[in-house]
């Protein structure tokens, strides 16, 4: 039997350069590619789940918008938010899943109806052709298959002195493979593609953001 040898090379969903290949994880060999350009990690497509196992996975989710401790692990979105806009301001949950918590936490503070749109879960294709004043991404962009397309309808969903919130886990711009492999974010097969500070900063100045605030449990492109 021939044995299936990983691409040398592919090209970058993000920035669309060649990147380079960078190891493989499990027994099936999930193949991973490193940017050199955007210092981006990315699944290769091949090795992507199929989207009733996608949304089944999803769905194991327990997200439960009562739940303090899911509140608590939204709050570094939702105390920026609060701190930073006033209640009538216009807000969208890009891809808020099955409980959308800063949603239901914010609209309990007092803030106006915030929009809801997931692929999946909430496919409210209306609530893309408006903009807004705020986004939540919360543990979401970790999921796009094509980054590139994804945030630039991000940006053109904001208005000008809009801004948006991101949770995500982060690589260190110099992380190895064997960093990488024994990294616990990438064992989630909905994982595809992983972001270094030098990622967020290509993000930041490709799509037109004046610049991105970089904190432990937060990024915030504005």
């Amino acid at each position: 039997m021939k044995i299936q040898t990983p691409d040398s090379t592919y090209k970058c969903p993000l920035c669309i350069s060649i990147a380079d290949y960078f190891c493989s994880i499990g027994k099936k060999g999930r193949d991973y590619y490193k940017c050199n350009i955007c210092h981006s990690v990315f699944l290769h497509p091949k090795k992507y789940i199929d989207y009733s196992s996608e949304k089944s996975r999803y769905e194991e989710h327990n997200n439960d918008v009562k739940d303090p401790r899911y509140q608590t692990f939204v709050s570094p979105i939702t105390d920026a938010i609060e701190a930073q806009f006033p209640k009538t301001a216009d807000g969208l949950d890009y891809g808020c899943g099955t409980g959308p918590v800063a949603s239901v936490v914010l609209e309990a503070d007092g803030f106006k109806e915030i929009a809801l749109y997931d692929p999946f879960f909430q496919p409210n294709a209306e609530h893309l052709t408006k903009t807004y004043d705020f986004i939540i991404c919360c543990e979401v962009m970790e999921h796009f298959f094509n980054p590139k397309e994804e945030f630039a309808v991000l940006r053109k969903l904001l208005r000008p002195s809009g801004k948006l919130f991101c949770k995500t886990s982060i690589l260190k711009d110099d992380s190895d493979e064997d960093h990488f492999k024994d990294w616990w974010y990438n064992n989630d097969p909905t994982h595809v593609f992983f972001y270094t500070p030098k990622t967020l900063e290509f993000i930041a100045k490709t799509f037109g953001f004046e610049q991105v605030l970089i904190e432990p449990k937060l990024i915030t492109f504005g």
